[in-house]
């Protein structure tokens, strides 16, 4: 099997691109082939040209319309998996594929097939207008990219997107990576029966760390939508607590409390040793995030995570005994400081609920067990084709 993986990466590293590479070596590892379509937004983030390009784009790409034709023709994949299209590729990009005859998966990240922002996310609260209303045009009425420009060429897009039916014309299967993310989609009018579930995986490492570690760790944006000004806070009030936090910053951090140290970005080496030396990790997020990569990286070294009742967050580490994590109350910083000092002073407790994360990272995010899920989603389009 040939699958062309379609992916326009960001303009700094994300988790969408580690989730793509993994794909990638995923089937590549069980003797499929792999091929790309690949353009990035890098080297197009500054500068009245390249903005205007990419709002042009991003709406519909001339380019990436003929890019892709030109790589069907060459690599004559079985299979197409869509991840980002923005805004390099286009949705417009979606009716050449389908006029190929090539059965086209679309991986969902986020909630851009619903919200433009892809956050369900405004001033700093979930927000789910456009998915209740039908439309992208809140995002301007509200200027949720705080950036009016950006805010409009984001709804621009969305709207052009649902009106041609890009998505809905197009798309064979959809394959999100929670059950919250596929009721999302059920509710904004997509069809159920083209959705599935699978997750993102992990390879996972022969042993798991028991030690107890020594802070309370941190991956991430340095954003609000993050709730990272949560964690600085918790920090302030609570001088005991030690936190260490990797990741990028978009803004120079002030005023920080001396209890907690920024580690900046890591490497893959330095990002393991990171976790293994962390008590449990923390994932403050305001945003319904979809299927952070991090916590699974965490679960891998037998760590816990604490995130918000919300969103995927409450699939993945699930709720009452079989919870392999604890879930507080979104967006609220007195229950977020109860569970933190809960885990923080019980060792025991962080101990049995790092050893379940390690075994729910066997059971049901090993890229083995998902692998299993992608093929028989992958043979069942194909003979369908051919039927």
């Amino acid at each position: 099997m040939k699958i062309l993986i379609a992916h326009n990466d960001y303009g700094r590293p994300s988790g969408e691109e580690a989730v793509v590479d993994h794909m990638d070596l995923m089937m590549r590892s069980h003797g499929h082939q792999t091929c790309f379509y690949r353009p990035s937004t890098a080297r197009h983030r500054s500068g009245l040209v390249n903005k205007v390009r990419v709002f042009f784009s991003g709406i519909y790409s001339l380019r990436g319309i003929r890019t892709i034709k030109k790589t069907l023709h060459k690599e004559r994949p079985d299979i197409i998996n869509v991840h980002n299209l923005y805004p390099f590729i286009s949705p417009a990009a979606l009716f050449t594929c389908k006029s190929a005859g090539i059965p086209i998966v679309m991986t969902v990240h986020n909630y851009r097939l619903v919200c433009p922002t892809g956050l369900f996310l405004r001033d700093g609260r979930p927000c789910e207008r456009c998915l209740r209303r039908g439309d992208e045009w809140g995002c301007v009425r509200y200027n949720c990219e705080k950036n009016f420009f950006k805010s409009v060429g984001y709804a621009l897009r969305g709207y052009v997107a649902r009106m041609t039916g890009a998505y809905q014309k197009n798309v064979d299967r959809y394959v999100c990576l929670t059950s919250f993310q596929k009721k999302k989609l059920i509710e904004a009018g997509f069809t159920a029966e083209k959705i599935r579930v699978i997750p993102n995986s992990i390879s996972v490492t022969p042993s798991w760390s028991s030690m107890p570690g020594k802070y309370i760790a941190y991956v991430g944006r340095l954003s609000q939508e993050k709730g990272w000004d949560m964690l600085v806070e918790i920090a302030r009030q609570r001088p005991d607590l030690y936190i260490e936090a990797a990741g990028f910053n978009n803004s120079p951090v002030t005023d920080l409390p001396s209890n907690i140290r920024l580690r900046g970005h890591l490497n893959a080496d330095q990002l393991a040793g990171f976790y293994r030396h962390a008590r449990f990790l923390v994932i403050p997020s305001r945003c319904y995030e979809g299927f952070p990569l991090v916590a699974l990286e965490a679960m891998a070294m037998g760590k816990t995570v604490v995130a918000p009742d919300h969103g995927g967050f409450t699939d993945i580490l699930g709720k009452g005994p079989d919870a392999v994590g604890l879930l507080f109350r979104p967006s609220d910083l007195t229950d977020l400081e109860a569970v933190v000092l809960r885990l923080w002073h019980d060792e025991k407790l962080v101990q049995h609920l790092g050893k379940r994360c390690f075994e729910k990272i066997k059971t049901s995010y090993s890229s083995e067990i998902v692998y299993q899920q992608w093929e028989h989603l992958f043979l069942e389009l194909l003979q369908t084709q051919k039927n």
